[in-house]
């Protein structure tokens, strides 16, 4: 016989039902496996397959569930020996005390004597003989009118030989047990049923994924337009709808950092989803660590973006006085944003300019990079921050801010314009009028630099210092030097947001802290080289650059 079942396993309902379905299959019975093939057993009469499959279409309560076991006047309930009596499943026939066992689980009169039988033959006892005990279980309930009361200990003790011996069991065995134990009224979220469904899990393969439905959650759908390819393209399209039907439950930590995350990887400068961002903070205040809140706040520093949210600098400006002390990195990360964007807090630079926070980071494992960090924070202090007057960063504590070219600039160098404006400058000034990737106090890497003579004449860099003196309050500009240092600015398509106009954070600070020290700066800007076609177009281009700014070389600049 074969049963097709849910994959739930719901209960049958009316009792009447089963007893007809009991009287049927008794019927088939007589006719062999022959006939449980057929689906129709008379015109207009359903199959007992179809029977079955009908009654167990209907869910029941477990009081119901257990009702199905004092059913009055049933036939013996049996799938047939053609099925277990002759042959087991999954294998050659038993050897004699093996079948002989089965006959004795066949003819048990009682449940406790059933049990016994399982018990006291250990060495004899099969897979396939679990399912004839519960088979037989059903019968002496079911063929008395008044089955006499079973001790729950024998249920149980039944239930834990199954669970101990059906990881040997194929994968037919667990199906007819399964449906066997849930026709017998064990509850669904009992032992018994959970270790069959369990191992019914291990035997199957894996199902695939259902395809997404068109409604889910805001939340999941979040997540799942980040890892779509389009984004990058069609943003609005995937998240901004997203974001506008999420409810505040769906919108988890996770999936804004997520969010913040694949923002800031990918150069987006998104104002909606900025907002949310910024909204999300604030609003999820005192449930954020500072190391989840330093996750949140980098596409605003990296991306340039100052959000509307009033309450987003005061909020921080709490988590900063609360977490300080906590984690040191994500404090000063999360400073390192906000001085890209301009906005350093007072508070929040005493408490890590102290000599307490600079000597317990003075010990761990990233104390390099937030000496780093902690100098360029001083030189954003220097600058931009006159009416500071808190502690500073002791000079021996400093070290240089970006000594090298930056991680993008070196990984993207095959797309850089700066080789062949290198080799136009040299067939134009001449090498020993510029210099290239020079790193100037406080730390900046310039791309190249030129000293120019109070005249506008291009000097030989050689016979000049190529440095101005920084800090620039402590040496204030003299007429002894009066050379100019010109610095040409390299603005690469990545240097900008994806958009094209905004220059990421990294790059204005710096653009911003080299024109503050004194630094005359001349911005390359990658539409203009991208339209210069060959070397000598882009003389010309960088001829024009430079005689803007009324600088003179060669002869006429002798």
């Amino acid at each position: 016989m074969h049963v097709e079942l849910p994959c739930k396993y719901p209960y049958a309902e009316h009792t009447e039902g089963l007893r007809v379905l009991f009287q049927r299959m008794e019927e088939g019975r007589e006719g062999r496996v022959g006939k449980w093939s057929r689906t129709v057993t008379e015109k207009g009469s359903p199959s007992p397959n179809a029977m079955l499959r009908v009654l167990l279409s209907a869910q029941a309560s477990s009081a119901r569930l257990s009702g199905l076991l004092l059913l009055p006047q049933v036939q013996p309930y049996c799938l047939g020996p053609g099925k277990w009596g002759d042959r087991p499943p999954g294998g050659a026939p038993h050897a004699v005390p093996v079948q002989g066992l089965q006959r004795l689980l066949e003819q048990a009169r009682s449940p406790g004597e059933l049990l016994r039988w399982l018990g006291q033959n250990p060495t004899k006892v099969r897979a396939h003989h679990y399912p004839v005990a519960l088979r037989r279980l059903g019968q002496l309930l079911g063929s008395q009118p008044r089955p006499p009361p079973v001790e729950q200990a024998t249920l149980q003790d039944l239930s834990q030989l199954i669970i101990r011996n059906c990881p040997s069991f194929d994968i037919h065995t667990i199906h007819v047990c399964l449906h066997l134990a849930v026709l017998l009224g064990f509850p669904s979220d009992g032992p018994l049923v959970c270790a069959l469904e369990q191992e019914q899990r291990f035997r199957l393969p894996p199902k695939p994924p259902p395809p997404l439905q068109p409604v889910l959650r805001a939340g999941l759908r979040l997540e799942a337009a980040l890892s779509c390819p389009r984004f990058q393209r069609h943003p609005q399209h995937h998240l901004i709808r997203s974001l506008a039907e999420a409810r505040p439950e769906e919108l988890t930590p996770h999936v804004m950092v997520l969010l913040a995350q694949h923002l800031a990887r990918h150069r987006l400068r998104e104002p909606q989803l900025l907002e949310a961002i910024a909204h999300f903070l604030v609003a999820q205040e005192a449930e954020l660590n500072s190391k989840v809140v330093q996750k949140l706040v980098l596409p605003f520093g990296r991306l340039n973006y100052l959000p509307l949210e009033q309450q987003f600098m005061p909020c921080l400006e709490r988590i900063l006085a609360r977490e300080a002390g906590v984690a040191p990195l994500a404090t000063v990360n999360i400073l390192m944003s906000l001085c890209q964007l301009r906005c350093l807090p007072f508070r929040a630079l005493h408490f890590v300019f102290s000599p307490g926070f600079i000597s317990h980071i003075s010990g761990t494992p990233h104390a390099l990079i937030v000496r780093r960090y902690l100098s360029l924070l001083d030189t954003a202090v220097e600058l931009e921050l006159p009416g500071y007057r808190g502690p500073r960063l002791p000079r021996r504590q400093q070290v240089p801010i970006f000594p090298q070219p930056l991680i993008t600039d070196r990984a993207r160098c095959k797309y850089s314009h700066k080789d062949i404006v290198a080799e136009g400058l040299r067939q134009l000034l001449g090498e020993e009028k510029y210099r290239q990737d020079l790193t100037v106090p406080p730390g900046y890497c310039t791309d190249f630099l030129l000293c120019v003579s109070s005249s506008g004449a291009v000097l030989p860099v050689r016979t000049q210092d190529p440095f101005l003196p920084y800090p620039p309050r402590s040496c204030p500009y003299t007429t002894r030097d009066p050379a100019q240092r010109v610095v040409l600015m390299l603005r690469e398509r990545w240097h900008f947001c994806r958009d094209g106009r905004v220059l990421l954070g990294s790059r204005a600070l710096r653009e911003r802290h080299l024109g503050l020290m004194g630094y005359q700066l001349l911005p390359l800007p990658f539409e203009e080289l991208e339209s210069q076609r060959g070397l000598p177009q882009l003389k010309s281009y960088l001829r024009q650059k430079l005689q803007a700014l009324g600088l003179r070389w060669g002869p006429e600049g002798g």
